[in-house]
């Protein structure tokens, strides 16, 4: 085996894993916002959401 291999080999492995990480945290926010849509839809809401008018009076 010659020396490129081994640094072709590593950016290659390196490059995946970015990829994989990257991909993962896309689909989890796709997952969190989907869990948030049906809590919302639900009638559960966030604390951070201002109330609105009718919450008020």
């Amino acid at each position: 085996m010659s020396h490129p291999f081994y640094v072709f080999g590593s950016y290659g492995f390196a490059a995946f894993m970015i990829l994989a990480i990257i991909a993962w945290i896309w689909n989890d926010g796709r997952l969190r916002r989907r869990e948030l849509a049906a809590l919302e839809a639900s009638g559960i809401r966030r604390r951070s959401q201002r109330p609105s008018e009718n919450e008020t009076k």
